[in-house]
């Protein structure tokens, strides 16, 4: 029972720092875009002024898109993760119900076991005592 606890807190606390990663990439994500727009709109005014460093500048638009672009798939691929990792926690959960009412069954079991041990040496003692009277 505490192994299957200790799985579930592991998968908790690995969902848990796959949601903060997730978090972090998005506002890494929406911090880019916005350097993005910003360097696009620094292009524009750059593009009257010449063309020499228009090129610089389109391989700076080119390296931001791709990280941008890098950014989103690491998202997609961390909110993956997650859902398969919510998938497993609850697969670990149902089994942790299942088991847990199965102990409980055979506890229920043990005590009536018990209880009729104790109603047989109850009645074999008394038929020792009633069998030693004279």
């Amino acid at each position: 029972m505490s192994k299957f606890r200790g799985e579930l807190s592991e998968k908790e606390r690995e969902l848990l720092k796959i949601r903060r990663a997730s978090g972090a990439k998005a506002s890494q994500l929406a911090q880019m875009e916005k350097m993005l727009q910003e360097t696009k709109s620094m292009m524009d005014k750059k593009n009257e002024m010449g063309t020499e460093k228009n090129i610089c500048g389109d391989n700076m638009v080119s390296e931001l898109e791709e990280k941008v672009q890098r950014s989103k798939r690491e998202r997609r691929n961390s909110l993956h993760r997650t859902q398969l990792l919510e998938s497993q926690m609850k697969t670990v959960r149902g089994e942790l119900v299942d088991t847990l009412d199965h102990l409980q069954a055979l506890r229920d079991v043990l005590r009536r076991s018990q209880q009729k041990a104790e109603e047989r040496q109850a009645a074999m003692e008394k038929l020792n005592a009633e069998c030693l009277r004279p």
